[in-house]
């Protein structure tokens, strides 16, 4: 039987910089207001933690810091993944000793492997560490995509319990093909109801950097059924995902932080500041929303 690692709402959590410089009094402030607002578990040094321009060093103490923080009280996620497998393992055994409760590894990018070299890839970190994994699948970043019958046999390896997918259209195929064990979970947040009613798990969300209450709620209402208030928060986030994207992430999550005085710093280059309409529509729609 697989472990279920989390259900409901994961964050997928910006890492705060100040000078260019990690910010660990403010990351320590935002675990404590996900936990306090019933964020589900925490994804650290993804795509949106900006794992792509952090060190090794800043990458794994990050991970400490996060784990050492949470202390258990919520599951913690590490972004481990890599386009070189032998680092991808040496990252996923290095998150394992510090204790985190399960590794999310993203499909290697910019090699365009075969689903055959998808497969080893994932099998052979999945036979270096005996935590569990997540696959993360994000074609709009990687360009190679898993396709759902490599997820079907990458799900019968013990350690691999579950996929954040991206491609909306292949979560019903992940539910269908995989054993009831195996988590699927949402990583688009304009699409949490529908997919969580063909029986993924939950969300790994960006949003949830801003309206962490929200996103709990809104998958706790598509789990007991109340599908009238999920539909009615669905409906209200949709602007507000659709400009969380309209420039890459996370810049645009870390504007509307800014924004609302969160102080959570500018991206690393090569991702540059919001300015011009896109940020002015961008704040607009935060400011209408937190006054709903």
């Amino acid at each position: 039987m697989k472990k279920t690692i989390f259900t409901g709402s994961a964050v997928a959590l910006v890492t705060p910089f100040k000078d260019d410089e990690i910010n660990y009094e403010k990351l320590g402030e935002l675990i404590e207001c996900h936990i306090t607002n019933k964020t589900d578990a925490l994804v650290v040094c993804g795509s949106t933690g900006e794992a792509a321009t952090l060190s090794e060093k800043e990458h794994l103490e990050c991970l400490r810091f996060s784990a050492q923080k949470v202390d258990k009280r919520i599951p913690i996620i590490a972004g481990v993944g890599s386009n070189n497998t032998k680092h991808a393992i040496h990252l996923s055994q290095e998150a394992e000793k510090i204790g985190v409760d399960a590794l999310l590894s993203v499909v290697p990018y910019y090699n365009k492997p075969t689903q055959d070299g998808i497969y080893a890839h994932f099998k052979s970190i999945s036979e270096s560490v005996s935590c569990s994994i997540i696959i993360y699948n994000v074609p709009s970043r990687t360009v190679a995509s898993i396709s759902p019958e490599t997820v079907k046999e990458l799900s019968k390896l013990e350690n691999i319990v579950g996929i954040k997918e991206c491609v909306t259209s292949n979560i019903g195929k992940h539910v269908k093909n995989c054993t009831s064990d195996f988590s699927v979970y949402s990583g688009e947040d304009g699409a949490v109801l529908p997919v969580m009613a063909l029986g993924a798990k939950g969300v790994v969300s960006v949003a949830a950097n801003i309206i962490p209450a929200m996103m709990h709620e809104l998958t706790d209402c598509a789990f007991k059924n109340d599908i009238n208030r999920a539909r009615e928060i669905q409906l209200k986030i949709l602007d507000l995902v659709d400009y969380l994207f309209v420039e890459p992430s996370p810049t645009p999550i870390k504007t509307a932080m800014n924004h609302l005085g969160m102080e959570v710093g500018e991206c690393r280059l090569p991702l540059t500041s919001m300015t011009g309409n896109n940020k002015k529509i961008l704040t607009d729609i935060v400011n209408n929303l937190m006054k709903k």
